[in-house]
């Protein structure tokens, strides 16, 4: 479900001359048992909106007085969100003849004309205060006080992100309102400019509106104005003739898949950036820690502590947080076990509230593998909202492989990294695939449509990826490096820096130069590790003929030690 609340205007929305008839409050209640949440947001102060909608208990939050103050029906709560209405202004409008004048907690109530006289003594005295219009209303508030910051506010306390709320007005006031919410909508009888900048516009006029909308929102979600949302895709790069390459931020699948240190990570990390700019959640599942360096987010677990998955849970509970789960504290082959008992948890925070909106799994080869027993017990709506990253698509669980919609394609062998996946869907996906990707530059696949080349656009932050990972995390039997010596008689693993340090300090002479001079360790740095300023001064040691063993361990560890601190 993508709408979990519908955030609605009062006077010409939900009620029609001041009041709600019967029909409008038997949908709200069905929407309720829908399991979505009520959020009224009005211009009204909150003692006249009781006494004119004695049904407003129906609601989860009421945010009052055009966006002032907060109040919960059922503990009868108030928070104002705002300072109170000065005196000094209401004497000053009351001396002028304002007529009506309606005095709340904070806002300032009265009717045109009588808008001039206000911004007058707004400017006479001096304050920071703002006129806003409603149909010929005028509402006199605090600067930077409007619907929307009500709502988030109300979002706040009920644990909800703007993404996931319907928004419904009628006038002006309802700008922000509308702005803030994933789908705005308009009942028919709103301001022409307010139904301009809709996703929809109902066919019935205020309270009929209502019913029509809750309707369609019971029926499919609004499934069918999704094509109108455009402006909240994400941006993924320029295609060659300069036009944005995007994709939807719901309901759809993501893969990102190629070579290793072809710049998956980086492209990954850019995605995640503009989702945070969008506003959207994520939670990260950090096999080695690619992501443990990304700013715009909290890591849980490190090198020697697990992360905790109600620690986890806790933080994403708050749509503000991302979560990046760094799963180097857990042994390799207990890490996919790990993900599928964290990954029932996220789908029931997701059909409570709609987020995480995305779960991204970087090497989701392991994660998710071919053999991944619960992939058959997986509906097409519990696989949704997933960017996987891999560097072996064809050894990701199969049932997995055929809900992803999008594949991002990079590295030096599109066509191998396509065909494999070709191959296990059968050929699904059409059009010729380029030998060859320039650098920066990464394919879009998606099935029934011609693949396309685009040049993406990465991370701001150019901070150096695996450096935990590598120093202190425990990379596979096949990315480690082994101390075998001369004759094959040793067999030491290092499955990460800090231990390659160790056991080099501790194997004799004669193996460690072997290593050296067999070229061994700079082709580790430069085939596994992925470190190419590394491997060229690790060069640069090898070349050094007759160099002491003593001054060759010496610089190699200070060409290491400068490029990977291990965490604290």
């Amino acid at each position: 479900m993508r709408y979990h609340a519908l955030a609605c205007d009062y006077d010409g929305t939900l009620a029609s001359h001041g009041s709600v008839c019967p029909e409008t409050f038997e949908a709200l209640e069905r929407l309720r048992r829908s399991g979505r949440m009520l959020i009224l947001v009005t211009g009204r102060e909150l003692p006249d909106l009781e006494q004119v909608f004695p049904g407003v208990v129906a609601f989860d939050r009421v945010v009052a007085e055009n966006g002032a103050l907060l109040y919960n029906p059922e503990t009868h709560e108030e928070t104002l969100l705002a300072e109170p209405a000065p005196e000094s202004l209401v004497a000053a409008l009351r001396k002028k003849g304002a007529k009506p004048l309606s005095v709340g907690r904070s806002i300032i109530a009265t009717w045109e004309p009588y808008q001039t006289v206000a911004l007058d003594a707004i400017r006479a005295l001096g304050l920071e205060h703002h006129v806003v219009f409603n149909k010929g209303a005028v509402m006199i508030l605090p600067s930077g006080v409007n619907k929307a910051t009500g709502l988030v506010a109300a979002l706040a306390e009920l644990k909800l992100s703007p993404h996931n709320v319907v928004g419904v007005g009628d006038a002006e006031n309802d700008h922000a309102l509308l702005s803030l919410c994933e789908c705005a909508v308009s009942v028919a009888n709103a301001v022409p400019l307010l139904k301009q900048h809709s996703d929809l516009v109902t066919s019935g006029k205020s309270s009929a509106g209502v019913v029509e909308l809750i309707d369609r929102m019971l029926a499919s979600d609004l499934k069918e104005v999704e094509p109108r949302l455009g402006r909240h895709e994400i941006l993924l790069g320029k295609n060659k003739d300069g036009q944005d390459v995007r994709f939807e931020p719901y309901g759809g699948n993501i893969m990102v898949a190629g070579t290793s240190g072809g710049g998956k990570t980086k492209l990954a990390s850019g995605i995640l950036e503009r989702l945070v700019r969008g506003g959207y959640q994520f939670c990260v599942i950090d096999p080695e820690a690619d992501f443990s360096e990304f700013d715009h987010s909290l890591v849980i677990g490190e090198a020697k502590r697990p992360p905790i998955a109600d620690e986890v849970m806790s933080l994403l509970e708050d749509p503000r947080s991302n979560v990046i789960v760094n799963l180097l504290g857990v042994r390799i082959e207990d890490r996919p076990s790990y993900f599928e008992s964290l990954l029932p948890r996220l789908h029931q925070l997701r059909m409570r509230t709609g987020r995480p909106h995305w779960i991204v799994v970087d090497e989701s080869h392991h994660l998710l593998p071919a053999r991944w027993e619960k992939a058959a017990s997986m509906t097409p709506a519990d696989l949704s909202g997933m960017l996987l990253i891999t560097v072996h698509p064809g050894h990701v669980s199969h049932a997995v492989l055929s809900a992803i919609d999008t594949f991002v394609v990079i590295g030096e062998s599109p066509g191998e990294t396509v065909g494999a996946i070709r191959e296990i869907l059968g050929g699904a996906m059409p059009g010729s695939v380029p030998a060859k990707l320039g650098p920066g530059e990464a394919l879009l696949c998606r099935r029934s449509q011609e693949p396309t080349v685009f040049r993406s656009i990465p991370a701001s932050k150019d901070w150096h990826r695996h450096q935990r990972k590598y120093a202190v995390g425990e990379l596979g039997a096949d990315r480690s490096f082994y101390f075998r010596g001369p004759e094959g008689k040793l067999n030491l693993r290092a499955q990460n820096l800090a231990l390659f340090l160790q056991i080099g300090r501790g194997v004799d002479d004669e193996t460690w130069m072997y290593h050296l001079c067999n070229g061994d360790y700079s082709n580790w740095f430069r085939e596994k590790i992925k470190d190419e300023e590394l491997y060229r001064e690790t060069v640069g040691i090898e070349r050094q003929r007759g160099i002491p063993v003593a001054k060759a361990r010496s610089l190699l560890e200070a060409a290491i030690g400068k490029r990977y601190t291990a965490p604290e």
